[in-house]
């Protein structure tokens, strides 16, 4: 599921002139009427009457015969003309141009409306380097304006590096530097970096707005930051920023991308009746993570009763909750709904849950018929999401088929090569996976380490398998034995058949004992991560594979306490040696396999890939 969309920006960035204190064209009409008949010469008054016509589109083009009709134009008269175009970036740009030529040189409210502009598609990007330069030229780029406009340029295009660079350049720094910069951080997938710069923010007194607080926000519902969320909660109430309608959505994000979805259903339920359709989105987000589609259709179907209208981002939402629960059945009804019942145009992200719902079910020929008709070219997440399937299925066939699609799409996807290596390695075909490999060496693919991390008292800790730099590592492999030991008392088997490489059973038993969840795991308990009858929260950046799902279960038991892990795919929640998503997803492993498989290809590549 996708990041429920913030409305996460620049502020300074977003009106660079001011106005003359009227709301709209026909006030501007008649305070222009005015000034005819006063035969009015102050060029300020004209300045500002060029900004309010362009608040509409309609008077677009009279905000333009004000400008042509001032004498002589000065830099504000041009910021005001060029940021009322910015919508339309090349007449912008011109216009800019036009302005050296007479000359007038740009200030920094200029560049930073037209900052905007670049920001506003990738290619721009050539455009807003040339802009930086000519700032760095005048010595503006380091002024608040236009510094954190080039954050906010960089951010958008991508760029997070020089997004900070930008902003590590601005000498006085004020709350729009700071927000601009919070926001590129946690926009480009950096929450360290985001976290971070909050809590040097704060230290260096400067004060939150809701952009820095939403921001970050953000940050720590990438990183599923349970007590980084609580203590941002408690600050937005201090700082007055808890019924802001931005803040308020990113915390019902937040809280639901860490689990706590009855915390997120709080802030959300105190949103009402003001909650806009991002709101409701996050909130129905959160439900479909946890795999509750009864919940998520719910809440969707109340939407009508506030006046709201669903969007594609709602339906998306709906159907990964359908999706997650393996309902086939209504994600496909309502992929041919949304049309015809609701006038939304489905899109390539909601094919790609009927997609994965088929799949996961077993589905494969259906699903791979509906990527062959839908009216959309597959990308590599479609291509991924079908691979994935023909390996927990025990496709080798369309598995090979599949799996050389992705890589035509993305010679980089370290996870294809893998699994498409595991799924020859597990029918027998050595030959076949050993070219794999070998493709996989030639191309410098690396494949990506599994990590999982948790928070003890505010602080992260990352874990990798088999970590041993960790300063309590002793203490960790010592309890994570204890477990171990424990839990084969209540009978749990080691899956040790997913470890493909013929190596002594000590050695198979090391290989599954000392993936990352289970270290994270151990450290939580020896750290006192959570005060006693607390889950202990551990996120991983793959999914969690069948053996560490099976040891959670039987430590929940031993632990009396409830252990919540949310991988690449959705939360798990174990207690009383069960877990929430009912094993759906490893039975199915077994469900559609082919003859002569005898365990799922994706366990493979979830241990080697650990």
């Amino acid at each position: 599921m996708p990041p429920a969309p913030l409305p996460l920006s620049c502020p300074r960035v977003q009106d660079s002139s001011s106005s003359v204190g009227l709301v709209g064209p026909t006030d501007a009409r008649v305070a222009h009427a005015w000034a005819i008949k006063k035969a009015l010469k102050d060029r300020s008054f004209f300045n500002n009457l060029i900004t309010l016509y362009s608040k509409t589109p309609s008077t677009l083009s009279d905000a333009l015969l004000v400008f042509r009709r001032i004498p002589s134009p000065n830099v504000v008269s041009w910021t005001a003309i060029i940021s009322a175009f910015a919508g339309t970036p090349l007449l912008s740009l011109r216009l800019f141009l036009s302005m050296l030529h007479h000359p007038v040189l740009p200030n920094q409210r200029t560049l930073a409306s037209l900052l905007k502009t670049c920001a506003s598609a990738p290619s721009l990007l050539p455009a807003g380097l040339q802009l930086h330069s000519l700032a760095l030229k005048l010595s503006l780029s380091s002024l608040p304006f236009s510094g954190s406009a080039l954050v906010h340029l960089y951010s958008k295009l991508g760029l997070p590096d020089h997004a900070r660079q930008a902003f590590d350049e601005i000498p006085h720094r004020d709350e729009v530097c700071y927000s601009a910069a919070i926001v590129a951080l946690a926009q480009n997938s950096r929450p360290a970096d985001a976290l971070s710069l909050f809590s040097k923010m704060r230290s260096a007194g400067v004060a939150s707005t809701m952009y820095s607080v939403s921001g970050v926000l953000r940050a720590a519902a990438e990183s599923a930051a349970l007590e980084q969320c609580r203590v941002l909660h408690a600050h937005a109430v201090a700082a007055g920023l808890e019924s802001n309608l931005v803040v308020a959505t990113a915390l019902v994000d937040a809280y639901g991308k860490s689990g706590l979805v009855l915390d997120a259903r709080k802030v959300f339920d105190g949103m009402l009746p003001g909650a806009n359709i991002v709101g409701w989105n996050a909130m129905i987000a959160a439900y479909a993570q946890q795999g509750d589609s009864t919940s998520a259709f719910q809440l969707f179907d109340r939407m009508a009763d506030y006046g709201l209208v669903v969007d594609e981002l709602s339906f998306l939402a709906i159907l990964t909750a359908f999706s997650n629960s393996g309902l086939v059945t209504e994600a496909d009804r309502w992929l041919h709904s949304m049309s015809r019942d609701f006038g939304v145009a489905p899109g390539l992200e909601h094919y790609t849950c009927v997609v994965g719902a088929m799949a996961r079910v077993g589905r494969l020929e259906d699903a791979e018929h509906l990527v062959q008709t839908m009216p959309f070219e597959p990308d590599t997440a479609v291509w991924r999401t079908l691979l994935t399937a023909c390996a927990v299925h025990g496709v080798p066939n369309l598995g090979r088929t599949v799996g050389r699609r992705l890589l035509d799409h993305n010679p980089r996807d370290d996870s294809a090569y893998v699994m498409l290596s595991n799924i020859h390695a597990a029918a027998g075909r050595w030959s076949e996976m050993a070219q794999v490999r070998t493709l996989m060496k030639e191309r410098g693919v690396r494949k990506e380490g599994g990590r999982s991390w948790i928070e003890v008292r505010g602080e992260v800790h990352v874990f990798m398998a088999g970590d041993r730099r960790h300063e309590r590592a002793a203490e960790i492999y010592t309890k994570l034995a204890e477990l171990m030991e424990e839990i084969a008392k209540l009978g749990y088997v080691e899956a040790s058949e997913v470890v493909l490489h013929e190596v002594e059973e000590t050695e198979k038993r090391e290989a599954l004992w000392y993936h990352s969840e289970k270290l994270a795991v151990a450290f939580g308990v020896v750290s006192g991560a959570a005060p006693p009858g607390k889950a202990l929260r551990v996120v991983k950046n793959l999914r969690i594979c069948r053996d560490c799902h099976e040891a959670f279960k039987y430590m929940s038991r031993v632990l009396e306490r409830e252990i919540v892990v949310r991988d690449v795919n959705r939360y798990h929640r174990f207690e009383n040696g069960s877990c929430t998503c009912g094993d759906f997803w490893k039975k199915k492993c077994f469900m559609g396999r082919s003859k002569g498989f005898r365990f799922s290809s994706t366990v493979v590549a979830a241990v080697l890939v650990q």
